[in-house]
Parts: structure tokens; C-alpha cells; sequence
């Protein structure tokens, strides 16, 4: 599930080279919650903050929990699952420590994954702003009232969820924030965007540094010479 208008959450529903790109053999997200990030190990014996996607932990981290892993391909614990022992609360931050995750180097092994679980599509959600990926696929995407094309899919990045939206032009990546994405209404299939300047368009030049065209130069050519005949 993801939430437009925060990093993402665990309601219902993917850069640099320590993104968390999986490849197309991994498990359809559509029917995952993406519930946090490991982001750091946290002491000596394998412990990792957490940034949560979630607004009930209580109910998401809990000891027996099992997490399907979003890492790189190239990674020891790609295609594999981790189960919580503890979650524990360190200056507000929260630190989960989990089986098999034994010690630092394990810990650090882990830095960036990304945690989901298996959803029940039929779950509703009291977290407000919140879809599923399958219920943001296939909307229209307006923009100063004018429909410019259609959500394909969603990228689920480290930092924020992609709208991936296809355009006569070809794919356009939007991020999924409220300052660029006031305005979701799955039940009329519509999706408003306030982009800045450049995301979909390359800017204008500034006429200032634009180059000069055969008609420019033709007329500065007869300005001169009318200024010489007038000597």
C-alpha cells in the first residue's frame, strides 16, 4: 500500500547505487504493504533502526512477525524473508532486532532494505491518503484540468513512492508527495498534478542566451547597413 503524502505507508496498495532495485522475479508488490526501512545497524549484537511506514507498529512489529526483504540483487539476503525477536524504542527511534542477525557485520548487511508483508487485499484501511498500487493503476492524470495520461505503475524508492505516468511522449516520473499530488479520487479515476516547471517540459530558454537565427541576423545586418547610409 502507499501513502502519497508522506515518505510511504502500510495502508493498503519502487537513483544511486544503495537504491533497492529488485528484479522482475520478485513477489508482486500489488499485494504487499511496505511497512519500513532498515536503516543502520544499532550497537554490537545485530540490532537496526527502523524508520516506519506505518501508523500502527504496535500491531505491524510484533516478536514472530515475517518481513519479505527489498534489496539489491546482488545481495546475501536477496529473495529471502526476516522474522523480528524484539522491537525496542531508543530515544524515540525504533530498534528491531531480529533472527539470524547475530551482530554488526549481519546488522550492517541489512543497512537500506526495505520491509513488506503479505496483505489481505480485502483489509480497509482507517490510515487516510492511503491505496493500494492496484487501485492508483490505470487513473487519469490531469493537469490544469487537461488529462496528460495515465498511471502505469509505481516505483517504490527509499525515500518516496514513484507515480510512473505513461504520456503520448513517453514514461514521466512523479513524485508522490502532496505538493506535486494535491488530489487522488480513486472513485471518479482521476489524479491531479501541480508539477514545477521542467518535470514534464524542458524549460524555455532564456531569450537572452537563445541563438541567434537567420532572421535575427538578417535583420541586424540591415540595421547596420541602413546606419551607414545614414552617415
Amino acid at each position: 500500500m502507499v501513502d502519497a503524502f508522506a515518505s510511504t505507508s502500510s495502508t493498503p496498495i519502487s537513483s544511486s547505487v544503495n537504491d533497492t532495485t529488485v528484479d522482475d522475479s520478485e513477489k508482486d508488490r500489488t499485494q504487499q504493504l511496505r511497512v519500513g526501512r532498515l536503516t543502520k545497524a544499532h550497537g554490537l549484537k545485530g540490532a537496526i533502526k527502523l524508520e516506519l511506514f506505518t501508523d500502527d507498529p504496535g500491531r505491524r512489529f510484533v516478536p514472530g512477525a515475517v518481513f519479505t526483504l527489498q534489496v539489491p540483487t546482488g545481495s546475501a539476503w536477496h529473495g529471502k524473508t526476516i522474522e523480528l525477536v524484539e522491537l525496542r524504542w531508543y530515544n524515540q527511534h525504533a530498534v528491531g532486532f531480529f533472527k539470524d542477525v547475530v551482530d554488526r557485520s549481519a546488522a550492517e548487511a541489512l543497512a537500506k532494505a526495505i520491509l513488506w508483508i503479505d496483505a489481505d487485499v480485502a483489509e480497509q484501511s482507517d490510515e487516510e491518503d492511503a491505496w493500494y498500487d492496484h487501485q492508483l493503476v490505470g487513473l487519469a492524470v490531469m493537469r490544469d484540468g487537461v488529462r496528460i495520461g495515465t498511471i502505469g505503475r509505481l516505483e517504490h524508492m527509499p525515500a518516496q513512492d514513484l507515480l510512473i505516468v505513461k504520456t503520448p511522449t513517453g514514461d514521466v516520473m512523479i513524485p508522490f508527495v502532496k505538493a506535486i499530488v494535491p488530489s487522488v479520487d480513486v472513485k471518479n479515476g482521476l489524479v491531479t498534478i501541480t508539477p514545477p516547471p521542467g518535470l514534464l517540459e524542458e524549460l524555455p530558454e532564456d531569450p537572452a542566451e537563445a541563438p541567434e537565427t537567420d532572421a535575427d541576423a538578417a535583420s541586424a545586418t540591415d540595421a547596420a547597413a541602413s546606419a551607414l547610409t545614414a552617415d
